[in-house]
């Protein structure tokens, strides 16, 4: 799984986000543990001491790498690029010739006489913001924090392998002050405190180099809840650096959404435990701005603006959280080779993301209105927006060719089309198969159904996946997979709504007070600061408060608006209801312009979805069974 990018004003995109490895012969002579240590009590201008200790070598040369790619993430990382002051040392303590081969790889020659490495980390969250989102810096909920308060720990930005011992087990020794909250669900071995209780280390255990870069850790001044949903325990961590938010504020949202997921999964396996690291930016200059999640196999790390009020944080966690638990289902049970045998360094991919983060994002929609957390109607209006998006993409690309071909040109341009159109082919599958099953099956069915037969320890063969859906529905499954999904033809969504007694047409729809049909009605320039775009009169709120195109936007609420601070204002406005008092002052034509006044609800016209007049009781029929299973 990658992430997913949940705002992006200026994109005007919704991105999501969200991963094993291959036996390979041992180079060690024993079988003990790799001996792995951070050391969060001795950073230096923002980067941490780590020291590896993989034991002693048979072999006269080995290779030490860093991700170039993660699992659960379509782009490159090259976590290589933040590692400084690399050095390697033979037991007798003098310091060895090492080659730096590529950005993430180091070889070492008479690896015989090799005891430890070390080197020094960069935090990702600071480059970040001195390059820019989008500029060849990994998504935040991917990356690293090193802040006083503050770490978060995706560890394969610290922890990296030799490619010949990633089946080998790991043991990690974290040191940090001792009063610093910590979290993993890495198996925790043992805990030592200084006598002066000021540090305390504490070690895990990981079975292979997979399971360091699957279980991130959170340390610092963060508050946790734990609570149970079934069998599930789930760890609620959270950083809130103006304690705006808390986890325990937060724990009823998530308990609520989690319990309506188990509802909605039944009797699909599920993990003992699942934590959710949750980071709150400040939104100011030095925060990180990627906003979205990262998925695990059995936890989640989010990055979201501190700024959100309760309800646009409720909204989103729900959203976003149940994406990336719902990955529980595929890829963590349901995978190609390609996952189960993963290549950090140089990658292959699977054709299937429509599967892996479609049919995922597609639950995370559904269950909403399955299980009564939202209406239909906006259920409906769910499914607009991502027909939207994805017509804004190619509409006409062979999903499987972009999906194997997802870090190059033109098909990483594309992959946010998994969380559009990638979702709307988990809708169309589903209201086949309950059309041609009377209504007793769906495509949650079919999951069930394909991870009874893998299963997380069984991948299957990705060229044949089709073939095998195929089989295990019916042959209208095949012919739409091979049409529009393996095939370029566009989906034309009528067909299938109108199965479940629904049309897509013209109406007056609620409009946000930033965003509009999916995408912002301001824009940005480093001369003119932000400004009011033309859609902004298709805007029945701020065209009656009479605000006009290209008129800047110089304040909102006494804080001046800048280009440095845009998304975190803007953010805000994006959660404004109706009722709430505002002032906003506007440049036109050199002079001030003042709007001050209580917020009503805004309309545009816009095509929505929504049910037919007259509808047949096969259509009624099948559209309950879609929508309440």
């Amino acid at each position: 799984m990658y992430t997913k990018t949940l705002f992006s004003l200026f994109a005007g995109a919704v991105l999501v986000g969200c991963g094993s490895t291959k036996n390979i012969s041992n180079d060690l002579a024993t079988s003990l543990p790799i001996e792995t240590s951070i050391n969060l009590s001795n950073i230096s201008e923002d980067k941490a001491p780590v020291t590896i200790n993989p034991g002693r070598f048979t072999v006269e040369t080995v290779t030490y790498r860093l991700p170039r790619v993660i699992q659960g993430t379509y782009s490159v990382s090259d976590f290589g690029k933040y590692i400084d002051d690399f050095k390697a040392f033979d037991y007798e303590g003098n310091e060895m010739t090492v080659n730096k081969s590529d950005t993430n790889s180091w070889t070492i020659a008479n690896a015989k006489q090799l005891d430890k490495i070390t080197y020094l980390v960069n935090d990702t969250y600071d480059i970040e913001v001195q390059g820019g989102i989008g500029k060849d810096t990994p998504f935040s909920p991917a990356g690293t924090n090193l802040e006083p308060n503050n770490y978060v720990l995706n560890l394969h930005g610290f922890i990296g392998y030799f490619d010949s011992l990633k089946n080998n087990q790991y043991k990690l020794d974290v040191t940090a002050a001792a009063d610093f909250a910590r979290t993993s669900a890495l198996q925790n071995v043992s805990s030592k405190t200084t006598e002066d209780e000021k540090l305390t280390t504490t070690s895990y255990f990981a079975p292979r180099y997979f399971d360091i870069t699957d279980n991130p850790m959170m340390y610092g001044n963060l508050d946790v809840e734990e609570f149970q949903v079934g069998d599930i325990k789930i760890v609620l961590s959270v950083y809130s650096p103006n304690k705006v938010h808390t986890a325990k504020s937060l724990k009823d949202i998530v308990l609520k959404m989690m319990v309506a997921q188990k509802a909605y999964l039944g009797d699909v396996n599920t993990t003992p435990r699942y934590d959710i690291y949750l980071y709150l930016s400040e939104g100011k200059a030095e925060s990180p701005k990627g906003f979205g999640a990262l998925e695990h196999h059995t936890s989640t790390v989010v990055v979201l603006p501190e700024s959100m009020d309760e309800a646009r944080i409720a909204s989103t966690m729900t959203d976003v959280v149940s994406h990336e638990f719902f990955h529980i289902v595929t890829p963590l049970s349901v995978h190609s080779e390609d996952v189960h045998y993963f290549d950090y360094n140089n990658p292959t991919f699977s054709k299937h993301l429509w599967m892996y983060e479609g049919v995922t994002e597609y639950f995370a929609t559904l269950f909403q209105v399955d299980q009564g957390l939202v209406e239909e109607a906006d259920f409906y209006k769910k499914i607009m927006s991502k027909i939207d998006a994805s017509k804004k993409l190619d509409d006409a690309m062979s999903f499987t060719i972009m999906s194997e071909n997802v870090l190059k040109a033109p098909y990483k341009d594309q992959y946010l089309n998994v969380y559009q159109k990638g979702a709307l082919i988990g809708m169309c599958i589903d209201i086949l198969i309950r059309e041609e099953s009377n209504g007793n099956r769906g495509i949650l069915s079919l999951m069930k159904e394909l991870s009874n037969k893998y299963g997380k320890n069984k991948p299957f063969n990705d060229d044949k996946l089709i073939e095998e859906i195929t089989a295990m529905t019916y042959p209208s499954v095949g012919e739409f997979l091979n049409t529009h999904v393996v095939g370029d033809i566009p989906i034309n969504y009528n067909t299938f709504f109108e199965k479940a007694g629904l049309e897509i047409g013209k109406s007056k729809i609620e409009a946000n007070y930033i965003l509009m049909n999916g995408a912002p009605i301001v824009s940005g320039d480093p001369t003119k600061g932000i400004f009011f775009i033309d859609t902004v009169l298709e805007n029945s709120f701020w065209k009656e408060q009479g605000a006009q195109p290209n008129d800047i936007i110089k304040s909102i609420d006494g804080e001046e608006v800048t280009l440095q601070n845009a998304n975190k204002i803007l953010g805000t406005v994006f959660g404004w209801k109706p009722g709430r008092d505002i002032e906003v002052k506007l440049e036109r034509d050199g002079k001030e312009v003042i709007i001050k006044t209580t917020t009503t609800q805004g309309y545009t016209l816009g095509k929505a979805l929504k049910q037919k007049e007259n509808t047949t009781a096969a259509q009624n029929a099948l559209r309950n069974a879609w929508l309440k299973g």
